[in-house]
């Protein structure tokens, strides 16, 4: 027997299925707050130096400010090289009894390799010897520069909002300045036949040593920088960093910032880099660019032109589980009446600056996480 419904009849059974309880329509569960970092989510670092310490206060002050912040990762300056397993572990075993983790350490020392001259085998060997300490010591990262030369003599401080100070950077102010006679002048294929060499030697102990290296980009980005070329000035050169030793142990520092600086989409650099699992490290923090590599102000994080929300989704959805940087605070005027103030780089700021940077990226995070992609 058919059986015929009206209309109304067939519109209110219709409704009466859209509001059944269904698993396909059902709200996602939400999620218990407030959202952590874990070993399974990036989390956040600062240098051991941005708690400052009061004026004639003890390095412990600094360390208390940092853990007032809810940060329980840091970073620092190594020792010179060689590296030795004994120090290294002893500053890890001081620092946890603090309840901090010493995540990153940088390495330096070794100039002879990076301009190609006599003295490079002895100094990479100490580079080796401390990769080798870290990996006994239970370092994760050490981070490095590649620099022929650092073209800070462009930047200026920027007055921003109320007063505020920005770092600002103008290749017209340096790019016609002289090689220094100390460094020389390199090209640019000169420094990417340095850093194979160099990469070669090292990479597959980093890898024996489960320690992964992380190569700090070019900053500022200049084309030239008195006289020599910047093989990690370009996303390109980036690109063909990690390429020479096809390993996780070689990867870069990610610089949302720095790529930005360049005129590229940060969140785009990002997915390539997050996706092949070659960001060993990562700064956050944001950027007003007026002519790429060129002209730029490095501005409060909430103001500039990088998606920092859309970063900071594309690493949780990338899985990267390694450490975020909200480096390079503002000068703020709390900090700059602080006594014994001393910024870092011009427009640079202090204490007051990192707080806003922590509780800024800390909100991105917990975000980010929140909303599961």
């Amino acid at each position: 027997m058919t059986v015929k419904l009206s209309r109304r009849k067939m519109m209110q059974a219709a409704g009466a299925i859209a509001l059944a309880p269904s698993a396909v329509t059902a709200e996602p569960a939400v999620k218990r707050w407030p959202i952590v970092e874990s070993s399974d989510t990036p989390r956040l670092c600062l240098s051991l130096g941005d708690g400052g310490r009061t004026p004639g206060g003890k390095e412990d002050d600094g360390i208390r400010r940092i853990k007032q912040l809810g940060v329980d990762y840091v970073l620092g300056g190594g020792p010179r090289i060689p590296w030795q397993e004994a120090d290294l572990r002893a500053r890890i075993e001081r620092l946890r009894a603090e309840g901090l983790t010493l995540y990153n350490l940088m390495i330096g020392g070794f100039r002879n390799t990076i301009y190609g001259r006599p003295g490079r085998d002895e100094e990479i060997e100490k580079v080796i010897q401390s990769i080798r300490a870290a990996g006994k010591a239970g370092l994760p990262v050490i981070e490095y520069n590649f620099y022929a030369h650092r073209a800070m003599e462009g930047y200026y401080e920027q007055i921003g909002r109320a007063g505020a100070g920005y770092t600002a950077f103008d290749y017209d102010r340096m790019k016609d300045l002289p090689p220094l006679p100390q460094e020389g002048a390199h090209s640019l294929e000169e420094m990417w036949k340095n850093i194979t060499y160099f990469l070669e030697a090292v990479v597959p102990v980093a890898e024996e040593s489960g320690v992964r290296l992380a190569l700090h980009p070019n900053d500022p980005p200049a084309p030239i920088s008195r006289g020599s070329g910047q093989i990690m000035g370009t996303v390109a050169g980036w690109r063909r960093l990690i390429e020479i030793v096809p390993s996780p142990a070689n990867g870069i520092t990610f610089d949302c910032g720095v790529t930005k600086e360049m005129g590229e989409d940060p969140v785009e650099v990002c997915r390539y880099f997050a996706g092949r699992k070659r960001i060993n490290h990562a700064h956050f923090r944001n950027v007003r660019v007026e002519k790429p590599y060129e002209k730029y102000a490095e501005v409060f994080p909430d103001e500039g032109e990088v998606d920092m929300f859309g970063v900071m989704k594309e690493l949780v959805r990338q899985k990267y589980t390694g450490t975020i940087y909200p480096e390079h605070p503002r000068a703020l005027d709390y900090d700059r009446r602080q006594p014994g103030f001393r910024k870092g780089y011009p427009g640079g700021g202090g204490y007051a600056g990192i707080v806003y940077n922590v509780a800024y990226t800390k909100a991105m995070l917990q975000a980010a996480l929140a909303s599961g992609r």
